[in-house]
């Protein structure tokens, strides 16, 4: 490959980067972990991990994928709970729970993306290794990432991204 070719992968004039997008996105991902410290939620960085990943789209794009995110998140933090309740740590039972997330989702008719959150959730509560029960990890994992993706769409509904001049 060469470097011309490289530089179509990383140099953009669609979707740049800008200053206000870094702005934004360093406020909220802050604002989220603040509140979760605030409801002294055990691992607040689950929040700001998950504002990270809503603010990189429009409010418009994340609002339909945040519903799907929030349903995969309550799905993996469910089946989470039961496998590590029963089966902690076991990786053969996890991969056999990442398979059945897959068809309940396609049963549902859900979104990959509900899948995909269902899946990390899963594997967040389920290999993980706490002292606490599988339930009251799952418990703190839904509501860490729903607060992540809660204020990011706040944020972005109150402060809008702007389109550059480069998209006009």
């Amino acid at each position: 490959m060469k470097i011309g070719q490289i530089h179509k992968f990383l140099v953009t004039s669609e979707n740049p980067s800008t200053l206000l997008n870094a702005a934004r996105t360093a406020t909220a991902s802050l604002a989220s972990y603040l509140v979760a410290r605030l409801f002294h939620l055990p691992e607040a960085y689950w929040a700001l991990v998950s504002t990270l990943i809503v603010m990189q789209s429009t409010l418009g794009a994340a609002l339909a994928v945040s519903v799907q995110r929030f349903a995969g998140t309550a799905i993996g933090a469910a089946v989470g709970a039961a496998t590590a309740t029963y089966f902690p740590g076991n990786i053969w039972v996890f991969a056999i729970a990442v398979f059945l997330l897959g068809v309940l989702c396609a049963v549902l008719r859900v979104e990959r993306s509900a899948y995909r959150y269902a899946s990390i959730t899963l594997a967040i509560v389920m290999l993980v290794t706490r002292a606490a029960s599988g339930w009251l990890i799952a418990v703190h994992r839904f509501f860490e990432v729903s607060l992540g993706i809660a204020v990011g769409l706040v944020l972005s509904a109150v402060w809008p991204e702007r389109p550059s001049k480069a998209r006009l």
